[in-house]
């Protein structure tokens, strides 16, 4: 599901947000490999749109052999998180790479955060709330709500508020209000 004007929208942004984040990419690429073992990219296996699998690249934040889980579901998450990761997930700027996701369609700037395949219970009552017809998102109405602290029944009801409330303007404010938040780092808790 989209607005007329969504995709040009996501194209245009990632690829002016492309630009000036290029650069600092080909940093943190260097900083990941060289600071642990393994690859720079990690590709997640994610639920889209239609409940459809699709691999989301995320920069490395967790040592090589970490259970593939929601991290609140890892004991002692703590331990598996690489130096650098530490400063990447604080920031957000493990995010970055989803900037390909957005290019080639599997995601958006603003739409729910795409679930782990693995998470049966949030996958389910996301359908049955109908918010798998939405496009999955680089942030959306429960990230700025909340992000990391909601349980998931809080975090689908936010989900489905937004796709009530599915405009341009909510995806401006949307973007508007993640900017500040991840200045702030509020919200982060990994």
């Amino acid at each position: 599901m989209r607005y007329p004007g969504k995709r040009v929208f996501d194209l245009a942004l990632a690829i002016f947000s492309l630009f000036f984040a290029i650069l600092p990419m080909l940093m943190i690429a260097v900083l990941v490999k060289a600071t642990s073992a393994g690859p720079v990219i990690y590709w997640s296996k994610r639920v889209g749109r239609n409940n459809r699998h699709f691999k989301m690249p995320k920069f490395r934040t967790m040592q090589v052999g970490t259970p593939v889980l929601a991290t609140h579901l890892i004991s002692n998450p703590e331990n598996h998180v690489t130096t650098i990761g530490k400063f990447l997930r604080r920031t957000s700027l493990d995010e970055l790479p989803q900037l390909w996701s957005i290019l080639v369609g599997d995601m958006s700037f603003v739409g729910p955060r795409p679930a782990l395949f693995n998470q049966d219970d949030l996958i389910a009552l996301r359908t049955s709330k109908g918010i798998d017809q939405l496009v999955p998102g680089l942030t959306g109405w429960a990230q700025i709500n909340g992000r990391d602290d909601l349980p998931i029944p809080e975090k689908v009801m936010l989900d489905a508020e937004y796709l009530a409330r599915f405009s341009f303007r909510l995806d401006l404010k949307i973007l508007f209000l993640t900017f500040f938040n991840v200045m702030r780092r509020k919200n982060i808790s990994h």
